[in-house]
């Protein structure tokens, strides 16, 4: 008879994005006293799914019974109606952030180990794979967005570029700025400008570089980029997709995603940070979804807006997205005119969308046709603006949730663009 582990377990390997499947693997593996593994299994779950009930009570009944002396007989897994006396919150956070990884290991490579080696670290501390590069790009690269650079230009890099009267008033060579704005709009680019204009290296971290399935790495993970970021200062490191990375944490009832803002809040401002020459930068759509206490004074303290392009960026952007394709009689200003609104990924998908057709056709005919105007007009009643479901979100928090004025840049773009 075939073993159901070992059926679940291929049943797995073949479906790798069944939860269903993956979750009942997990809570068969903690029947089984395999508690290292049934944890393992149901954080890949919850790294994709962070709300999944089922997944959550196979981490907790397993760390429960792995955290159970030796020789003692474990509990047997009761009811949902029971236990009520245990406090399942203060369990979680104390099996949250271990010293040490208690319940899982952790198979090294060869070739970490001879990297940590030359470091004279263990293999825990290995620094994981992150992107570290010199930018050679520079606001003036952005285009249009004046206002944007200028508020940048002003609120960080001035301070910034000037270490000799920032040290005559005290202030230490450190910050952190939060780029925010509809979705497409370039925050990413002007982070890397940024970065450009500094003369520093650039280290961008996303979700997938920070959460990982064992308990404890996510921390470390944030720990080790912003050791990276110390030791080759001057350095800008950025967080894409801040909303992801330091969620309220009121709002997040599985306490790994708690503490990763925990640690940034330590490596940002706690007592043994040594953070000069650290610029933090973050970008996100949705600002009013990053935990406040990432930005309090001392933390990402200042804000700019990045606004969907205005007619020089736009114009700027359909010229690069246009300038590798065999054109004719593109009126860029009529274009400019019709795009309002457009963020630039919506640009790009409009350029692309055009040279579709000019391309059919030129299959079609068996001759290479230039992209004209009526190509550009047919795109244009295909694509549409993507930023409205963002604008409908902001102009929410704008009329609602705006008393302490951090969201002030934006209510004015909403009243320039009469949505407010």
């Amino acid at each position: 008879m075939t073993d159901p582990l070992s059926a679940l377990e291929a049943a797995v390997q073949a479906l790798p994005d069944d939860r269903t499947l993956r979750v009942r693997y997990a809570e068969l593996l903690a029947d089984a006293g395999r508690h290292g593994e049934a944890i393992e299994q149901a954080s890949v779950v919850l790294r994709e799914a962070p709300e999944d009930e089922a997944a959550k009570a196979v981490v907790r009944r397993a760390a429960l019974a792995a955290a159970e002396p030796p020789g003692s007989t474990p509990a047997a897994a009761p009811p949902d109606d029971r236990h009520e006396d245990i406090d399942w919150s203060e369990l979680e956070a104390s099996i949250a952030n271990p010293t040490e990884p208690p319940f899982v290991e952790r198979v090294v490579a060869e070739h970490d180990e001879e990297l940590v080696a030359e470091a004279g670290e263990t293999a825990e501390d290995a620094d994981p794979v992150a992107e570290l590069r010199r930018e050679t790009v520079r606001l003036a690269d952005v285009g249009g967005l004046e206002v944007v650079k200028r508020r940048i230009d002003e609120s960080f890099l001035q301070p910034m570029a000037h270490p000799e009267i920032a040290a005559a008033f005290g202030k230490k060579l450190r910050g952190g700025l939060l780029l925010y704005g509809p979705p497409g709009c370039g925050k990413t680019f002007l982070a890397r400008a940024i970065a450009g204009e500094l003369g520093a290296h650039f280290i961008s971290v996303t979700l997938s570089d920070v959460l990982d399935r064992f308990i404890g790495e996510s921390e470390k993970n944030i720990h080790r980029v912003f050791r990276t970021a110390r030791e080759h200062a001057p350095a800008v490191l950025f967080f894409d997709e801040m909303d992801a990375i330091g969620a309220k944490r009121s709002g997040n009832t599985f306490s790994s995603f708690r503490n990763v803002v925990n640690q940034i809040l330590v490596e940002m401002d706690g007592v043994d940070s040594q953070n000069d020459g650290v610029y933090v930068l973050a970008a996100t759509n949705h600002p009013w979804e990053v935990d406040a206490a990432l930005k309090r004074p001392g933390r990402f303290d200042r804000m700019v807006l990045v606004r969907p392009p205005d007619d020089d960026a736009r114009e700027a952007i359909l010229r690069v997205h246009l300038r590798r394709r065999p054109i004719e009689g593109i009126d860029l200003g009529d274009l400019v005119r019709r795009t309002k609104g457009f963020s630039g990924a919506d640009l790009e998908h409009l350029v692309t969308t055009a040279a579709e057709k000019a391309m059919t056709e030129s299959i079609r005919t068996g001759s290479v046709r230039p992209m004209r105007m009526d190509d550009m007009r047919a795109a244009l009643k295909e694509v549409k603006p993507s930023i409205g479901p963002w604008v409908q979100t902001a102009r929410n928090v704008a009329e609602y949730s705006n008393g302490s004025g951090e969201y002030d840049d934006m209510v004015e773009w909403l009243r320039e663009e009469k949505q407010l």
